[in-house]
């Protein structure tokens, strides 16, 4: 008896394009979670991304993902970037503040130690990017600014334990004032608020004598006429 052959039917034939379509639908069929692109990873691939990651799949097909070029936190929206939200940021836009070279380099080459000298007729002031220089040379806190002519002058502010306090601190200030022969202008605000502000009248404007004495005041040991630190209690 003659046994019949079995029949197999073949498909016909495919194009490339569609050959590779159905190899990208069984690899996504296939392919474990976490191979599988986030949803909202996917749509914004869709926007141009240029990175594209390709995950293969057990049958040797793969897929094309956009992830690892969304990483990360958010473009802002175009009414976040016209509302300026990121104008108005607390604190300082650098670290220059507390970046301070080792207390010994100042018993060499500070401030501090320096005296202050007679000002020579005919002294021009100091620009303010120089001006700027040697006031953090002076200590955290001392900021030069501009009177109601333009003329600049070095100023630095204590928020002192009491009025008490206040007037000790001008008392001391004034001894190194004295000593030096070179005077600031003092002013006690709000009871415990004390501003120095120092510049040579003379030129009508900053000499390197006053940051001499702003460094020097500086140097004023005034722990015990601070607010006292409230204490924290943590739960």
């Amino acid at each position: 008896v003659e046994v019949p052959r079995p029949i197999h039917f073949l498909p016909p034939p495919m194009a490339p394009n569609q050959l590779s379509q159905m190899l990208r639908t069984h690899a996504t069929a296939y392919a474990p979670r976490s191979a599988l692109p986030h949803p909202r990873s996917h749509a914004r691939s869709s926007q141009g991304r240029s990175s594209r990651h390709v995950v293969r799949a057990g049958d040797g097909g793969s897929i094309d993902m956009n992830i690892g070029g969304d990483i990360g936190a958010r473009d802002p929206y175009a009414a976040e970037v016209e509302s300026n939200f990121a104008s108005n940021v607390l604190g300082n836009a650098d670290t220059e503040h507390i970046v301070k070279p080792p207390e010994k380099i100042n018993e060499i080459v500070g401030l501090a130690i320096r005296k202050c000298v007679p000002c020579e007729a005919g002294a021009e002031p100091l620009e303010l990017t120089e001006a700027n220089k040697m006031a953090r040379q002076a200590g955290v806190g001392w900021a030069v600014t501009e009177d109601a002519e333009g003329k600049l002058r070095v100023r630095q502010k204590y928020k002192l334990r009491n009025f008490e306090a206040g007037l000790e601190m001008m008392r001391r200030v004034g001894e190194i004032a004295e000593a030096e022969n070179h005077h600031p202008d003092l002013h006690l605000e709000q009871w415990n608020e004390l501003t120095v502000e120092i510049f040579t009248h003379k030129i009508g404007g900053l000499h390197e004598n006053d940051f001499i004495l702003a460094a020097k005041i500086e140097k004023i040991d005034i722990s015990d006429l601070l607010p006292k630190k409230k204490q924290k209690f943590w739960a």
